[in-house]
């Protein structure tokens, strides 16, 4: 690694983030850990201590991404959230990757064929992205399934955590499956981390589906309109989400180093078409990294040794922050970890954790710590 921008992963504490869930919810029997967007950006190789924290059953968003787990895990099951092409199911098949089925076409192509593949049934129960609205149509790939081409699993996509809405979501999901026995499926998975601890465990299914949750985001606020809000409390609709019992704590920290340091006169601009013009003396410094590393910069702040110093610009590979004396050139900069969490630096760009996180681009190295063991760097 030669540019010193990079991302440091910890693995212990996504391990240990799996077992404190799994210790306060452990009355599922499938644990599946949603590793898509290169597992929220915190790179494949992460897959290994999410495993070793208990994660039993993996899921990507794509048939690209499981392949890459593949090369991580050959053994562990991993299912492909949204349908693929027929002719990319063999390629499936061939690496013992599960896939999604929504549609009759695609199911009766594998049929005929004679494709032998795990597949799980999505329901669509209500989000209106993917999945069944037909229970004949669920009813119809449940009965002619069979040891070739064997249903494993069938889920849905909740799309809201309140209770009010849930009830909705349930009962729509309970009518689409309700001309076939899901004790007769071998996993069924409706649950996801936001959904876990805002209320009690649902009835149906043995398994959950996790995702920030793992990478040790909990407590979510709540951001509802203000017409949403009234209308919730028009319909006496709760507002508020239920406190988190999970003690989590994020594994991703991202750094990068100070490579050079100007002073700059009154009347001096920094960068293109002046974006920073200068009313008195300063000490600027040059910090290697940029859009092309991190899409949601903006003007916030970065920290050298427990300080916080400002963001003045910003281009493509480079960013400049306004220093004080203090600073010299070799120091680490934290853009975020310990003294600035991913929350808050989404604050500064007025976005949610989710796309901060997966605005960080695989140009910037993951680096790897796991206990006393050596790091290992993936690019």
């Amino acid at each position: 690694m030669y540019r010193k921008t990079y991302v440091e992963i910890d693995g212990e504490v996504l391990e240990n983030n799996i077992k404190e869930i799994k210790s306060k919810y452990s009355d599922y029997k499938y644990y599946i850990g949603v590793v898509k967007a290169n597992a929220y950006s915190h790179g494949f190789e992460s897959i290994k201590y999410l495993i070793k924290g208990g994660i039993n059953y993996l899921a990507t968003s794509s048939l690209e991404e499981a392949l890459k787990v593949r090369e991580i895990d050959k053994k562990i099951p991993v299912l492909v959230l949204e349908p693929i092409h027929f002719e990319d199911c063999l390629v499936a098949s061939k690496n013992n990757i599960t896939i999604t089925i929504d549609n009759k076409d695609l199911f009766n192509k594998l049929k005929k064929d004679k494709v032998k593949i795990k597949f799980h049934i999505k329901v669509d129960s209500g989000m209106n992205r993917f999945g069944f609205k037909n229970k004949e149509d669920i009813k119809y790939i449940f009965d002619n399934s069979d040891d070739n081409l064997y249903l494993e699993g069938l889920f849905t996509q909740l799309f809201s955590g309140l209770s009010d809405d849930m009830e909705v979501e349930m009962k729509k999901f309970n009518e689409l499956t309700s001309l076939i026995d899901l004790d007769k499926i071998d996993i069924v998975h409706l649950e996801r981390s936001l959904t876990l601890e805002q209320h009690d465990r649902l009835s149906v299914g043995n398994g959950i589906r996790l995702g920030i949750a793992m990478y040790g985001f909990n407590k979510p606020p709540l951001t509802l309109s203000w017409k949403r809000k009234l209308f919730n409390k028009l319909t006496f609709k709760k507002n508020d989400f239920v406190p988190s019992i999970l003690n989590l704590k994020t594994a991703l920290k991202f750094y990068t180093e100070v490579i050079e340091i100007k002073d700059i006169e009154p009347g001096e601009i920094v960068g293109y078409g002046g974006m920073y013009d200068s009313s008195f003396k300063q000490r600027i410094a040059i910090l290697p990294f940029g859009f092309a590393d991190f899409l949601f910069i903006n003007k916030s702040y970065v920290y050298i040794n427990n300080k916080q110093y400002k963001i003045i610009t910003n281009y493509m590979d480079i960013t400049v922050i306004v220093i004080d004396d203090s600073v010299k050139v070799g120091d680490k900069v934290e853009i975020f970890g310990d003294n600035i969490s991913i929350r808050k630096a989404s604050s500064y760009a007025n976005q949610n954790a989710y796309k901060t996180i997966c605005s960080i681009t695989n140009r910037v190295p993951r680096v790897y710590k796991y206990k006393d063991e050596g790091k290992i760097v993936e690019y």
